[in-house]
């Protein structure tokens, strides 16, 4: 069956980086149902920010939230079907567990709203 799984979270310092993955098994990057691929992430108010939506087909097609809006990069691997999330400059506002989801469409909320999704990945900026 389909996972997505994250890592690459992190304790870190504000002002730098982290790089996250997301790995699928069980299909291939833009399998069937996967066409759109979003991070998100949860911080201690419990509520689900979108980070980024990105369409798999490798155009380089990319919504970020203007909360990490030239910070924060997302790139694919095809090869190894990982999905990666470089976040640079980071703050103590990042904090939160990142997750990946995947879906035939996009629009959700949070990421358990998808198809599919992963189990997330703690980042801490202090």
């Amino acid at each position: 069956h389909v996972q997505l799984v994250e890592s690459g979270g992190g304790s870190v310092q504000p002002g730098g980086s982290l790089r996250l993955s997301c790995t699928i098994s069980g299909s291939t990057f833009g399998g069937p149902g996967m066409d759109w691929y979003g991070w998100y992430r949860q911080g201690s108010g419990n509520e689900c920010e979108l980070v980024s939506i990105t369409n798999s087909d490798g155009s380089g097609k990319t919504y970020y939230a203007d909360s990490v809006k030239g910070r924060f990069t997302v790139s694919q691997d095809n090869a190894k079907s990982t999905l990666y999330l470089q976040m640079n400059s980071l703050k103590s506002e990042d904090t939160a567990t990142y997750y990946c989801a995947a879906d035939g469409t996009y629009g959700a909320n949070c990421p358990w709203e998808y198809t599919y999704w992963g189990q997330g990945t703690q980042v801490t900026v202090s």
